[in-house]
Order: C-alpha cells, then structure tokens, then sequence
C-alpha cells in the first residue's frame, strides 16, 4: 500500500517567505546579499526528490521596493515551473508588484480547492506600517470562503503572524486585530492549518486544534524568544507541507547551507 506522501490525492506546497530582494545582487541586508541567499534557496528547491505541486511566497518579497527586485523573483519562480501564489508584506508595494507578478507561474487567485483542501491567502498589510491588521473586506473574504467549502479542510495564509511567538518586539508588530481573526475561525472547524512569515524563524503553536506555523526567511533569521531585535545565526530556510486527504498534513523545515549567512551581525530592524 503506497505511502500517504506518494498518493495521488496528497499534495506537496512550499512556502518561501521573507526574500527581500534587491534589483542589485551585491546589495545587503543585516550582512548578508539577500539575492545570493535566495539563489541558493532556489537551487535546493529545485533539487527537492518530490517536485512541489504549488509554491505559496508569504510576503516580504522585495527589500528596496523596485521593479527589479520582484523581476529576479518573477524570473526564478517561472524558471522553476511551479504555480505560484503571492501575498504581500509590510515591505512589498502592490502597485509595484502585481503588475510583473502575474502570467508565467504566477496565479492571481486568492483562493485555490485542490484535492479537497480549500487554500485561502489574506492580505494584511497596513500601508506604511510594519504590524498587520485584516480589514473588514478580508476578514468577510475570509468567512465566505470558508463557508462556501464547509467540507473541505482549510490552510490560511497571511504575512504576520496572529498568535503570539514568545518574542516581545515581534509581538508588538504582528496582527494587531487577531480576535477578529480568531472569531472568523472559530465559526468553521474545518480550518487545520494557518501559516505565515515576518518572524523570519521556524515556529509552532496551537489555538482550539488549529496549527499555525511560522517559516524561517530565505535570508536573515531572527533569534526566537527574545525580547528585543536580535540576529540569528541559524540558516535560511523554507518549509514544506504535505497536506493529505481528509486534513492531515505533514511539514517539515529545510535549511538551506548558504555560505554567506551571517557576514556580520548588526542592530537593524529595516529588514523586519
């Protein structure tokens, strides 16, 4: 009998959040040339033995808000030949943004139902500010999506996260109206998973039997449970899910060995 990660109605998505791409590649963040970390994080990727079935990039994409920063992303991802969903972050500008990521592999859908899972992405950025909040408009996007596919497990993704992470300075910049959030899944039990980025860090928790998990960045990281800003020197990453009929799932973290990682550790938070 084959293995759930082999079956047909079992689907692999990865996610790749936090890029902050550059139009130049020497450019860099906190010490490390961002375009070069993604490079290698692409190069994983495109190495994985099970080839993913869609990709899901969380936010923060670019760093220096130019068309050619999200031209080197739109150009990697076409190269990779995987559908390819996108959410902005507090760094990314829409009017910017959208019109070079679309065609290709890129899909403008907010929602996707594959293999009997319902994939909703929100939007929640605040224009000008690093924390996030759902408007009323997402927060409604959200229920009817939701109750259009009561029968169909639920991941949603967003960009910041919505439960607490044990970092006082990232939970003071995350989303600022997450009972809203919370109240709009509560009304639907069929939601099992909740992923999102900004934290730039592997996380795990659990709210009335819903997951959520934080990715690492395909660049900096930052060091979990602190109080103030600190850089990690832990390796960039991605995650990958396994999302299995009747709403199991698998998930596993990959770093990627980037020999760059950490130049210097310096006190910024313009990348956050």
């Amino acid at each position: 009998m084959p293995h759930p990660m082999n079956s047909p109605s079992s689907f692999l998505v990865l996610q790749i959040t936090d890029t902050h791409l550059f139009a130049d590649e020497e450019a860099v963040m906190a010490g490390m040339q961002t375009v070069k970390a993604f490079r290698t994080v692409m190069e994983q990727v495109a190495q994985l033995p099970q080839r993913p079935d869609l990709v899901l990039l969380t936010g923060d994409l670019s760093q220096d808000e130019t068309v050619g920063s999200y031209q080197r992303l739109r150009d990697a991802i076409n190269a990779l030949g995987i559908p390819a969903y996108v959410i902005p972050g507090n760094h990314d500008v829409p009017a910017v943004m959208n019109p070079i990521l679309q065609n290709g592999q890129f899909v403008t859908a907010r929602s996707l139902q594959k293999h009997n899972w319902n994939l909703i992405l929100l939007d929640s950025v605040i224009a000008g500010e690093t924390a996030g909040r759902l408007a009323e408009s997402e927060l409604a996007f959200l229920d009817e999506q939701l109750s259009a596919y009561p029968e169909f497990p639920a991941l949603v993704t967003l960009h910041h996260p919505p439960c607490l992470i044990n970092s006082t300075w990232m939970d003071n910049i995350g989303l600022l109206n997450a009972e809203e959030f919370f109240a709009v899944l509560d009304r639907h039990p069929q939601v099992k998973l909740v992923i999102f980025g900004h934290i730039h860090q592997e996380f795990e928790g659990e709210r009335n039997g819903v997951r959520y998990l934080g990715s690492p960045s395909a660049c900096v990281q930052f060091k979990p449970r602190t109080e103030n800003f600190t850089l990690d020197q832990t390796l960039p990453g991605f995650r990958l899910l396994t999302l299995h009929p009747g709403g199991s799932f698998d998930t596993t973290i990959e770093r990627v060995p980037f020999e760059g990682a950490v130049l210097k550790l310096i006190a910024s938070r313009e990348m956050v």
